[in-house]
C-alpha cells in the first residue's frame, strides 16, 4: 500500500499531467476514496499548491497558479530538456547566467543517479544566436547523449547521413564514419565537429541528420581542430570562409574572424537598407543614397559575387584585387550569357 507522502505525490504528478481531473477519476488512478483525495488537496494547498474544486456532476480538481512557486515533479526527458536549456544560457544574451548555474546546480543535486549519468555524458559547446533558416528537425536526447559519449571515449561514430536534398538516410551501404572531438549547438540546431575518416577531413554533421549505427568503432586519438578553437571553426564553417590560423586563398594566413579576403566599397543604397543584410561587416552613412561597406569572404571572387545581390551600383574602394575580382566576375558571366543564348537561339 503507498505511503500518504508517495500518494501525495503521485496526486500531484497527474494533476501536473491535465488540466481537470474528475475526482472519481482520481480516487480511481490512486486507489483510494473520494474522501482521501479530498484530504490529500487540502495537503497539497498547505504546502502551497493552488488546486481549485471544478463544478460539475462528478465534481473535480484543476492544479492553477499560484502566487509562489511550489515544488515541481519532472519526468526524465524534461530534466534533461531544462539542464540543456540552462547550459546554453549563456548564448541567450541575457544576464541569467550566474542563475542559470545555482539552477543547474540544484537540479543535480536532487536528480536521481540514472539521470546524473546520463546529463554528465552531454557534454557540448554553445555558440551565440544568430541568423536562422527553416524551423530544424528535432534530435532526441539520447541522440545527443550518445554523441557526446563518444566524444568523451574518443569512440569512431558509425551512421547513416540523410541526404539534405531527399531528406531521405544515405542507406543502404557502408556506414559514414568519423572521429567526433566537439558537440555544438549553435543557430537553432545541433552539430558535430569531426574528423571524416572516408574523407580525410574535418566535417561539420548536422546531428538532425544522423542516424546513429552501433557499436561505435575503435578509439582514436584527438586531433586539434583546424585554428585550435572550435568556435572560431564553425562559425568560419557559418561564413563560408576557412578557420583562423589556416592558409586563405592569398597564401596568407586566415585571420581570427576567418576571412582571408576583405574589401571596402560604396553601395549605391542607403545603409538602413544593407546594415541589417551585412552580418559581421561594418557599414557606415555617407549620404542618403550611399554607404561604405567593409567586408570580407573566402576569396575575392566569391567577396565581389556577395556584393553582387545587393542589386545596386558598387564602387570599389579597395584593395585592387577586389576590383580584378569584379573583372574575372563579369567576363565569367558574359560568357555564361553567351553560350546560354548560343543554345536557345532559334
Amino acid at each position: 500500500m503507498a505511503t500518504p507522502t508517495s500518494r501525495l505525490l503521485r496526486l500531484l504528478s497527474l494533476l501536473q499531467t491535465r488540466r481537470d481531473w474528475p475526482g472519481s477519476v482520481l480516487a480511481e488512478r490512486l486507489g483510494i476514496s473520494g474522501r482521501t483525495v479530498r484530504r490529500d488537496v487540502d495537503r497539497l494547498r498547505e504546502m502551497g499548491y493552488r488546486i481549485e474544486a471544478t463544478r460539475g456532476a462528478d465534481g473535480g480538481y484543476r492544479l492553477d497558479a499560484g502566487s509562489d512557486l511550489p515544488p515541481l515533479l519532472l519526468d526524465d526527458d524534461q530534466v534533461l530538456a531544462l539542464t540543456v536549456a540552462l547550459r546554453a544560457a549563456p548564448a541567450t544574451g541575457t544576464a541569467i547566467d550566474e542563475a542559470a548555474v545555482r539552477a543547474l546546480a540544484t537540479l543535480r543535486q536532487v536528480m536521481p543517479t540514472r539521470l546524473r549519468h546520463r546529463l554528465d555524458a552531454l557534454d557540448f559547446t554553445t555558440l551565440p544566436a544568430g541568423r536562422t533558416g527553416a524551423a530544424p528537425d528535432a534530435v532526441a536526447p539520447d541522440v545527443l547523449v550518445a554523441i557526446s559519449a563518444a566524444v568523451r571515449a574518443h569512440e569512431v561514430l558509425r551512421f547513416d547521413y540523410a541526404d539534405p536534398r531527399s531528406g531521405s538516410p544515405s542507406a543502404p551501404g557502408p556506414a559514414r564514419r568519423a572521429e567526433p572531438h566537439h558537440l555544438v549547438t549553435a543557430r537553432g540546431r545541433w552539430y558535430v565537429v569531426a574528423w571524416d575518416l572516408d574523407r580525410a577531413d574535418w566535417r561539420l554533421f548536422r546531428a538532425d541528420r544522423m542516424s546513429l549505427r552501433t557499436p561505435n568503432g575503435p578509439r582514436f586519438t584527438p586531433r586539434e581542430v583546424p585554428g585550435g578553437d572550435v568556435a572560431g571553426y564553425v562559425l568560419a564553417r557559418f561564413q563560408g570562409s576557412a578557420p583562423a590560423g589556416s592558409t586563405g586563398a592569398t597564401g596568407a594566413a586566415v585571420p581570427p574572424d576567418g576571412q582571408p579576403c576583405r574589401g571596402t566599397v560604396v553601395l549605391h543604397l542607403p545603409a538602413t537598407d544593407v546594415r541589417s543584410f551585412v552580418g559581421d561587416g561594418v557599414v557606415e552613412d555617407v549620404g542618403p543614397d550611399r554607404c561604405r561597406l567593409t567586408t570580407g569572404s573566402w576569396s575575392w571572387v566569391a567577396l565581389a559575387a556577395s556584393l553582387n545581390r545587393f542589386d545596386a551600383d558598387v564602387d570599389v574602394v579597395g584593395p585592387p584585387e577586389l576590383t580584378d575580382a569584379f573583372a574575372r566576375l563579369a567576363a565569367r558571366n558574359a560568357a555564361t550569357a553567351a553560350a546560354t543564348a548560343a543554345v536557345t537561339a532559334p
